[in-house]
């Protein structure tokens, strides 16, 4: 297994959401900063911007490198000049990622999470799938991180033996399961004796890709998590992380109901939902761009009643 050409810190990372002014849509640079900093103040090890909770889909070429530059611009103001910034670099072509990726890492992103191609999905198999992401590697200046989230990419699920083919590749340097599949997760980490709190192994990264899952990623010999709750809860998100790797499985494993209990209400109610709650407890937030929607009253009051255990947890750590 050939070394990733460099290794990011294991631990919890949050995809941040992009923030846009409520009448204009247009970016709110401003909060997309007070937010990289609040998350790092928190703990994390890491933030991934322009992922699927970035509303990449809705945003320019130039609006994506925008936020990555602020992002790390926010991190080193803010005295976190060592904390990664991942960025959301897919394109539908093998030429426009490799292009995405270049101005990334000219704005200062750290590697770049990639799904795989799929808008022609009866053209596409894992040959396919295979040849895309060598491709990109061989050209990016920046590591790849793979993202295998089949629910994004018409239903293309990586599975173990095609990502640990591409794992072999030195600036292949992880992979996100968003499938939720820690089986999958599990022999990918062995495979690639992926790093974990507990020794460096390869440098390879396993990420589970939601937080109701943090605790079985560990079990698993996975690396980190790349979750959507962080960025309401990251505090509780790093103490059940925290908690485990020190060895105090016990209470890692009753805070890590509270996390999932928490973690659902924000699933069901996405991009709007997790807004709506850094909006009530954090003082900004606002809305998705169209063509999502905002949350009514009754979804809105779910989402607070939802979270309200693993807030007040959040809030006393």
């Amino acid at each position: 297994m050939a070394a990733p050409a460099r290794s990011l810190p294991c631990g919890i990372y949050a995809p941040t959401m992009t923030f846009f002014d409520p009448d204009t849509e247009d970016l709110d640079i401003p909060t997309i900063k007070r937010h990289a900093e609040r998350l790092a103040k928190a703990g994390l090890a890491g933030l991934v911007v322009m992922g699927s909770n970035g509303e990449a889909v809705h945003c320019s070429r130039e609006e994506k490198i925008a936020v990555v530059k602020a992002t790390r611009e926010a991190l080193d103001a803010a005295g976190f000049p060592s904390t990664p910034v991942l960025f959301g670099a897919t394109e539908g072509s093998v030429r426009g990622t490799i292009e995405l990726c270049r101005l990334a890492a000219g704005a200062g992103a750290e590697a770049a999470l990639i799904l795989p191609p799929s808008y022609y999905r009866a053209q596409t198999d894992d040959e396919s799938v295979y040849r895309y992401f060598v491709a990109v590697a061989d050209e990016s200046p920046i590591p790849v991180v793979l993202y295998n989230y089949p629910g994004a990419v018409s239903g293309i699920d990586m599975d173990s033996d095609l990502i640990i083919r591409l794992a072999r590749h030195g600036n292949i340097t992880g992979t996100k399961f968003t499938c939720g599949n820690t089986g999958k997760l599990t022999r990918v980490a062995a495979a690639t004796d992926a790093k974990t709190p507990f020794r460096e192994g390869s440098g390879f990264m396993a990420f589970g890709g939601m937080c109701d899952f943090t605790l079985q990623t560990l079990v698993s010999g996975g690396s980190g998590i790349i979750a959507g709750g962080a960025n309401v809860m990251p505090k509780l998100c790093v103490k059940v992380w925290s908690l485990y790797s020190e060895g105090s499985a016990d209470e890692a494993e009753r805070l890590q109901r509270v996390l999932s209990r928490g973690d659902w209400p924000l699933t069901k109610a996405a991009i709007a939902g997790t807004k709506l709650a850094i909006q009530s407890h954090y003082g900004y937030g606002g809305y998705p761009r169209r063509p999502l929607g905002r949350l009514g009253q009754a979804g809105a009051a779910a989402v607070e009643e939802g979270i309200r255990e693993a807030m007040q947890v959040e809030k006393s750590l």
